[in-house]
C-alpha cells in the first residue's frame, strides 16, 4: 500500500497502525484523547485556505460518523485542554507560533509540495495540556494531514462513493507522534470524468441533483472531496455533449478551489475550453484554425481570463471538435500550424496570469495523430509537459526518450480504465489488472514520465478500485512492486469485510481480473466497432472453443465458481456491510458472468442446433433468463440505499457496441422420438457411423481425463449402457437415462494399465439399437518415468504448453533482471524480460545475454512452429525495438517482435485479445530432452504463454493448457 495510506481495520484489531499513526481505543501514557471524556476541539486559522477550514469540518464530520459524537470546529484563540489544530505553514499563527518556540520542526517540508506533519506536543502554551498539530507546507498538505487522520480513525476514502461503512467507537486517542511525510511521486494526480452519458451525467441529473439536471457543484463537490481523500489534486470534467462543459455553470471552479482541486482538462480541449458544447458553429464560424483564427483565439483569451485566478494546468496545441483531428490543413503545413497554434496559446496566457510562462503548468498530449505530427518535427517549449498516452487499452504508445528525459517541462501519462472507441469499447466494468497498470506506470515513471498522471475512469464507478490503485501509485511508487501489486485492493476490501474473508476475496478478485485479461466483458460478443466496414458491432460466435482444450465450459464454470463465492460472502456480510460488497466486488464479479454465460452459451445454442439437439431449446431460454439477470442484477445496484445510485449503473452501448442486446440464437423442431448420439472432444461433427470415434490421447505425464458426451435428439428419454474392454479404463457411470445430455468422465488406471506407446482402449456405447464404439489412445512409454520428468514440460498431443512464469532456469547480468509478473496474462502469470529502462541486448552473444530457460521432453522429432504469446507493448521510445529471441537448445536463433501501429488491423485484433501471437520455425534434432530459450534483445518484453507446435496444435483463443509433468 502507499506510504501513510491508513485504514481502519475494525474486525480484529484493537488499534490501528499504518505507517507512523495508531489510533486506539483506549488511552494512556502519552495518548492524545481525540474522543474521550475530556473535550477536544478542531482549531483553524481563519486566515488560512479555504480548503483547510473545509477539512477541519470534514474530520469533525469523520469523528462523529465513527463515535457518534460531535467535535466543536474553532477559528478563535486556540483555548482548549485538548486541542486539534490544523493549519498550513505561514498561514496559521499558532503553527508559526510553535515553529517559532522550537516545539515544531517543519524544515523538511518548508518550500516542499503537498507535505505535512503530524505531531503531539505537551503543554503548547498555557492553558493546553496537549495538542494535536497536522501541518501543510501548503494547502492540500494540510488537507492530506487530515484525511490522513481520518483514514486512521476508520472512514474511507470511498465511505460516500462506495458506501464503505464505519465501525462505532466511544472514544478514540491517538499516540504520541511526530511523522513528516515526504513528497508524492507524481506531481499531478488526478482523474478524467469521461463518457458519462450513461452513468454520471443521468444519475446526477435525474437522482443526485434534480433541480440542476445535469452535473454541477453538487456533484463536483462530491467528485473533488474524493481526489483530496485519495490524495489526488487535480480534475479533468466531464466534457461529453450529454452534459455541461464545466464552465457553463460558474460555481463549479469556485468548488474544485474550495477543495484544492487544480482543473485540467482532456486532449481536445484547449485552455480549457470545451468545443464539444461551447462552440457555437453558427455564432463563432467553423473550428478552423487556418480559416478562423481570431475567432478561436476570442473563445480561448475569454475562458483564461474568467479562469486565471484559481489553479489550472493548461492543454496546448489543438485538435478538431471533440476527439477529431484537425478539419482542413494539409498534412504538409499540420507541423506548422500547430507551431502557431502553441505560441498563441501561450500568448494568451501571459496575457492573463501575471507569472512567468514557465511557471505556469502546461501540457502537450500527443493523443491520436497528433503524436505524428510530434514526431514530424514539432518544436515544443522545453517548459510544457509531455503528456504520453497509452493506446486506450492500457499500453503506453511512448515514452520519453535520451533527449526528452532532459526537458525542464518533464513529462506525465494519460491512462485509461474505461474507453469509448475502436476497436471496442469497455465502459462498463473495471477489467484493468493492477499488475498491468503497475508495470506500465513504473515503466512510465522510470522513464521520467513523474510530474503528471491522469485516469480515464469514465463514470468513478465502479472504476473506484482502479481510481485508488492509480492514485496510490502516484503518492508513493516506491511502495509496489511486483510482489504486492495484486494484494493492494485485496488489503483494501479487507480493510473493510474483515480478514477472514481475505482468502476467499483474494480468489475471486485475481479470477476476476484473469478473465478479463483474457477477454473483456463488453467485448464477448466478438465484433469490431468503428471499422471500415461498418460501424456497429456484428455478433458472432467467441473463438473461445467448446471441441478444443476445455476452453469455453472451463470459462463458465470459473465465472460460476466466483460468482458463488462472492454471493456467499455477500450473504454473510452485516446489513452495515452490504452495500459496499455489491458496488465493489459482487456486481462486477456477477455482471461479468453473466455476459460470459450468455455470450458463450448462445454461441453454445448456435452449435448445437447444428447437431440437432434437444438440448438445443434449452439453451436458448438460460440465454434469455442470463440476458434478464444482469437487469436485474443492475436493477438492484440502483436500487442500493434507497436509490441513491439510481441511473448509475448501465449497460453503457456507446452507440456501437452490442453486448447489452441479445444474441442471435437458433430454435429447433425436436422429433419426439429419443435417439442417442455421441459427442468426443477435439471433434466437430455429430458422430456415427461414418466417422471414427477417437479421443484424445492420454499419458502419464500430463494424466488428463477425457470424457464422452451422450446427447439426445429427441423428446423422448433414452437408457444407455457402457462397457469397456479393459479394467484398466475407469468410466464414471456405466449405464443411466437420459433427458438432454450427459457425459461419462473416462480415466485411466494408471498402475493397471500396459506399458506400451501405442495402447489402445476400447469403450462401448449402447442405446435401443444403436451401438457407438469409442477408442481411446494411450501412450505409456517405459521410457522416460514420470518421475524422471517431473516438473518437466512435456509433449502432449503434438504440443508441448508452456507457462512461461513457470521457468527452470534465468540467467542475468548486470544489467538485466528477469522478473515473474503474477496476476497478468493468459496463465495468470508472464516473465519480464529486462525492465524498459536497461540497456538492449545483443541476443546473439547468448553466452552474455539474459535469457531465461525452459526445460521440455519430446517423443518426436523435426521441425516446430514455436508461438510465443507477449503482451502487446510498444517499444519504450523512439529509440527501442520490441524484439526478443526464440532459441532450442543451441540451434538457430529467431526472433518475435510487436510491430503492429496503432490502429492498424493487427494492433485491433491484439489490443482485443491483450496479446500479441509471433510464430517462428524452429528445428528439434532427435526426441528427448531439450531447452527452450527466450533471450533479451529489448528489455521489457513480458511473454505470458508459449506453444510448441508439433503438428497437433488445435483451434481456440488460449492455446492448450500447460503441459508440465506434475
Amino acid at each position: 500500500m502507499m506510504r501513510f495510506w491508513f485504514v481502519f481495520i475494525f474486525m480484529f484489531l484493537p488499534a490501528i497502525c499504518w505507517g507512523q499513526i495508531i489510533v486506539k481505543k483506549t488511552g494512556g501514557g502519552a495518548a492524545f484523547p481525540l474522543v474521550s471524556s475530556h473535550e477536544t476541539v478542531i482549531y483553524y486559522d481563519a486566515r488560512d485556505y479555504g480548503v483547510v477550514e473545509k477539512t477541519a469540518c470534514l474530520l469533525a464530520e469523520d469523528i462523529k460518523r465513527v463515535t457518534d459524537k460531535k467535535v466543536s470546529v474553532s477559528s478563535k484563540k486556540v483555548s482548549s485542554e485538548y486541542a486539534v489544530v490544523v493549519g498550513t505553514v505561514g498561514h496559521n499563527a499558532f503553527v508559526d507560533r510553535l515553529v517559532a518556540k522550537g516545539l515544531l520542526d517543519v524544515s523538511a517540508i518548508r518550500g516542499g509540495w503537498e507535505q505535512f506533519v503530524v505531531k503531539t506536543i505537551d503543554a503548547p502554551v498555557k492553558g493546553v495540556k496537549k495538542v494535536l498539530v497536522i501541518a501543510g507546507c501548503d494547502r492540500r498538505g494540510t488537507a492530506y494531514g487530515v484525511f490522513t487522520l481520518s483514514e486512521a480513525i476508520g472512514v474511507s476514502p470511498l465511505y460516500w462513493w462506495a458506501d464503505v461503512p464505519t465501525k462505532r467507537k466511544s472514544q478514540l486517542y491517538v499516540e504520541h507522534i511526530n511523522y513528516v511525510s515526504q513528497a508524492p511521486s507524481v506531481q499531478y494526480r488526478g482523474i478524467f470524468i469521461n463518457d458519462e452519458g450513461w452513468g454520471i451525467t443521468p444519475w446526477a441529473g435525474r437522482t443526485f441533483d434534480k433541480e440542476l439536471g445535469d452535473i454541477g457543484p453538487k456533484t463536483y463537490a462530491k467528485v473533488c472531496e474524493l481526489i483530496l481523500r485519495m490524495k489526488g489534486n487535480m480534475l479533468a470534467p466531464a466534457m461529453h455533449p450529454s452534459s455541461g462543459a464545466f464552465n457553463k455553470y460558474p460555481e463549479n471552479k469556485l468548488v474544485a478551489d474550495s477543495y484544492g482541486i487544480i482543473m485540467s482538462t482532456s486532449h481536445c480541449e484547449p485552455l480549457l475550453f470545451n468545443n464539444v458544447t461551447e462552440w457555437d458553429k453558427k455564432i463563432m464560424g467553423e473550428w478552423n484554425y487556418m480559416t478562423n483564427k481570431e475567432g478561436i483565439n476570442k473563445m480561448l483569451d475569454q475562458r483564461v481570463l474568467e479562469n486565471a485566478p484559481y489553479e489550472n494546468i493548461y492543454t496546448i496545441a489543438m485538435r478538431g471538435i471533440h476527439d477529431a483531428g484537425l478539419v482542413g490543413v494539409p498534412k504538409d503545413k499540420e507541423v506548422n500550424l500547430v507551431q502557431e497554434v502553441i505560441a498563441d496559446q501561450r500568448g494568451i496566457l501571459k496575457k492573463h496570469i501575471d507569472s512567468p510562462i514557465d511557471s505556469i503548468p502546461q501540457i502537450f498530449v500527443p493523443y491520436k495523430e497528433v503524436l505524428d505530427i510530434y514526431e514530424r518535427g514539432l518544436r515544443l517549449p522545453e517548459d510544457i509537459m509531455l503528456v504520453w498516452p497509452d493506446d486506450n487499452f492500457g499500453y503506453i504508445k511512448r515514452l520519453n526518450n535520451k533527449e526528452e528525459r532532459s526537458r525542464r517541462g518533464g513529462a506525465g501519462v494519460y491512462y485509461h480504465i474505461s474507453y469509448l472507441g475502436e476497436p471496442h469499447d469497455y465502459l462498463w466494468l473495471n477489467t484493468t489488472p493492477p499488475a498491468l497498470m503497475f508495470e506500465e506506470m513504473r515503466k512510465a515513471y522510470d522513464t521520467g514520465a513523474k510530474r503528471y498522471w491522469l485516469l480515464n475512469v469514465g463514470d468513478i464507478k465502479p472504476g473506484e478500485l482502479g481510481m485508488k490503485t492509480f492514485l496510490d501509485m502516484a503518492w508513493d511508487i516506491d511502495k509496489f512492486d511486483f510482489d504486492n501489486i495484486n494484494n493492494h485492493q485485496v488489503d483494501f476490501l479487507v480493510s473493510i469485510f474483515g480478514e477472514r474473508y481475505r482468502e476467499d476475496i483474494e480468489d475471486v478478485m485475481n479470477s476476476y481480473y484473469h478473465l478479463g485479461f483474457q477477454h473483456k466483458p463488453e467485448a464477448m460478443g466478438w465484433g469490431y466497432e468503428w471499422n471500415n466496414e461498418h460501424v456497429q458491432e456484428r455478433m458472432t460466435d467467441t473463438d473461445f472453443s467448446f471441441i478444443n482444450y476445455n476452453e469455453a465450459e472451463g470459462r463458465i464454470q470459473e465465472y460460476d465458481r466466483i460468482s458463488d463465492k462472492s454471493e456467499k460472502i455477500w450473504n454473510a456480510l452485516p446489513e452495515s456491510h452490504k452495500a459496499a460488497f455489491y458496488e465493489l466486488v459482487f456486481y462486477p464479479v456477477k455482471g461479468a458472468a453473466l455476459m460470459n454465460k450468455k455470450m458463450l452459451v448462445a454461441q453454445q445454442n448456435r452449435w448445437y442446433a447444428r447437431q440437432g439437439r434437444t438440448a438445443t431449446n434449452y439453451l436458448a431460454d438460460r440465454v434469455k433468463s442470463y440476458h434478464d439477470s444482469i437487469d436485474y442484477y443492475t436493477d438492484k445496484y440502483n436500487s442500493l440505499l434507497n436509490g441513491k445510485w439510481n441511473h448509475m449503473m448501465a449497460l453503457a452501448p456507446g452507440w456501437t457496441a452490442t453486448y447489452q442486446k441479445m444474441p442471435p440464437l437458433t430454435t429447433i423442431d425436436v422429433p419426439q422420438k429419443a435417439e442417442m448420439r455421441i459427442f468426443l472432444p477435439e471433434q466437430d461433427s455429430p458422430l456415427g457411423k461414418t466417422t471414427l470415434n477417437v479421443l484424445p490421447c492420454v499419458n502419464p505425464y500430463t494424466r488428463k481425463e477425457s470424457f464422452i458426451e451422450l446427447y439426445n435428439v429427441g423428446k423422448q428419454v433414452f437408457t444407455w449402457n457402457a462397457k469397456t474392454s479393459d479394467s484398466w479404463i475407469k468410466l464414471s457411470r456405466q449405464n443411466g437415462t437420459t433427458q438432454l445430455q450427459e457425459r461419462i468422465i473416462v480415466s485411466v488406471d494408471w498402475v493397471k494399465v500396459p506399458v506400451g506407446e501405442r495402447i489402445t482402449g476400447e469403450i462401448e456405447v449402447i442405446s435401443g439399437g444403436r451401438q457407438e464404439k469409442v477408442y481411446l489412445p494411450v501412450f505409456n512409454p517405459a521410457y522416460p518415468t514420470v518421475g524422471e520428468l517431473k516438473g518437466w514440460y512435456v509433449e502432449d498431443n503434438g504440443c508441448v504448453s508452456i507457462n512461461p512464469g513457470k521457468y527452470h532456469r534465468k540467467v542475468e547480468n548486470e544489467d538485466i533482471k528477469i522478473k515473474v509478473i503474477k496476476g497478468l496474462g493468459y496463465e495468470n502469470q508472464c516473465i519480464q524480460l529486462g525492465e524498459a529502462v536497461e540497456p538492449v541486448q545483443n541476443p546473439r552473444r547468448s553466452g552474455e545475454a539474459a535469457k531465461v530457460e525452459y526445460d521440455f521432453y519430446t517423443f518426436n522429432a523435426g521441425s516446430v512452429t514455436v508461438y510465443t504469446y507477449a503482451l502487446p507493448v510498444f517499444p519504450v521510445n523512439s529509440e527501442r525495438g520490441t524484439c526478443f529471441g526464440i532459441m532450442i537448445d543451441n540451434g538457430l536463433l529467431k526472433y518475435a517482435s510487436n510491430n503492429a501501429k496503432e490502429y492498424s488491423g493487427e494492433w485491433r485484433e491484439n489490443v482485443y485479445r491483450n496479446s500479441t501471437i509471433n510464430a517462428v520455425t524452429l528445428n528439434i534434432d532427435k526426441p528427448g530432452k531439450h531447452t527452450l530459450k527466450l533471450i533479451c534483445s529489448d528489455p521489457g518484453m513480458i511473454i505470458q504463454k508459449v506453444v510448441i507446435d508439433m503438428g497437433g496444435m488445435k483451434r481456440s483463443y488460449l492455446g492448450p493448457e500447460t503441459t508440465i509433468v506434475r
